[in-house]
This record gives C-alpha cells, structure tokens and sequence, in this order.
C-alpha cells in the first residue's frame, strides 16, 4: 500500500508500513471510515507528519487520540479549526500560554506552531464518531512510537512535552541526554490545577531552543 505522507517522514516509516500490523491496521481505518463518522478527515490523518517535515522538528507535543466531536479534530493534536467551539484542554493551554509568555492567543487552528517546527503528534490517528479511544490498539501506537524513536536517535537538542500520564509514559522513548523532556499533569479541567498551571512549558521549550542555536517559537503568529 502506498502511504501518502511527507517524504522525509516515509523514509524512515517505510519500515513501519511493510509490516504486518499496518496492512490490519489500514483495513481497519479503512472499514471504520467506510462504516460511519470517523475523524479527522481522511486527508489530513498525516496532517502533523506533512507540516512538520523530520528535520524541522524542534518541539514535540504528544495527544492521545483525536478529538471525536464532530467538526473539531485536523490532523494536529490539541488543535481544532477557527470559529469551532472550543475545547476544554486547548482552553487551558491558551490560559498557561497567557500566563508563562503573555501571549493572548485567540486562533485555535495551531497549523502555525506546526510550521514553525512544533510536532503536534497524536498517538494514535484516527477515532470513531462519539468514541474516545475507539481506535486505540490498533497498531497506531506503534506508528507513533517508532517516529518518537526516529526523532530521539536522529535529532539532538529538541523538547519534548509530555502532559498527563499516557503521554508520559513515552519517556522510554526518548534519550534525556540529548533533549529536554517537559513533563506535567494534562491541560484536562480534571487534572489542569494540579501542577499543568504554572509548569511554563513554552517559555521553557524557547530558552533551550534558544541555548542551543535555535530560534524560538513564536506562539502567536498572525
């Protein structure tokens, strides 16, 4: 099967989709958007692959699955189209955003972080209508986790942000001697308040870029 995504992702996933678990996964997506409401939109599954292309990383941000309400989830994780109504967690990411740097974000399309080099990962793709999680165990995972491998091996010098505990649990993942890892309680108005306040994320992610020749990310650019 022909994978349509960024070339420099696909040369090093091109291992991935020869494997067995990805010919039952792609059957699986494939009947699951066949059958009902799946999001995101087919096209934009590998949406946070193609804007970020493997070299320009420099942030890594790690979701779950996508957002299953309708109209909200495209391809990044964390983001939702302008003009949708807003979601919860991205409500109090804007809100630390506001209190760590100052910035007042209103847009809630984050395509620009994403083109800046901020790698806004789910790790698994695609979900049913109405089912959080419904595509979980698919195989997704090991897709996701091999490209986390690919950038902790290959990169050096980026950060990794990693809210709440399935997030957290990529660490294995990642080499600490060669990135920053920056770790809190989810943005979720459940866990938010319990240390995801006040955990200066952004400004933490643009001092190291920035130690380390990198330029910062301009966390609202209009």
């Amino acid at each position: 099967m022909d994978v349509r995504i960024d070339a420099s992702w696909k040369a090093r996933l091109e291992g991935e989709f020869a494997q067995p678990y990805w010919e039952r996964l792609a059957a699986f997506v494939k009947q699951e958007y066949a059958a009902g409401p799946c999001f995101p939109p087919g096209k934009t599954i590998f949406r946070a692959f193609d804007l970020t292309p493997f070299k320009q990383v420099k942030v890594v941000i790690l979701g779950q699955d996508p957002y299953h309400t309708p109209g909200a989830a495209m391809g990044l994780c964390f983001s939702i189209p302008d003009g949708t109504p807003p979601q919860p967690s991205l409500q109090n990411i804007f809100k630390e955003l506001h209190s760590d740097v100052g910035v007042a974000r209103t847009r809630t399309d984050l395509s620009d972080w994403a083109e800046q080099g901020v790698f806004l990962l789910n790790s698994v793709l695609t979900v049913r209508a109405g089912v959080a999680g419904s595509h979980a165990g698919k195989g997704w995972e090991k897709l996701t986790d091999s490209a986390i491998r690919h950038l902790s091996a290959e990169r050096n010098n980026l950060v990794f942000i990693l809210w709440g505990g399935y997030a957290q649990a990529k660490r294995t993942l990642i080499d600490p001697g060669k990135h920053l890892v920056l770790a809190a309680p989810h943005p979720s108005p459940l866990s938010a308040s319990k240390g995801f306040f006040g955990s200066k994320p952004f400004s933490q992610a643009n001092a190291y870029l920035q130690a380390h020749g990198q330029a910062p990310i301009i966390w609202d650019k209009s």
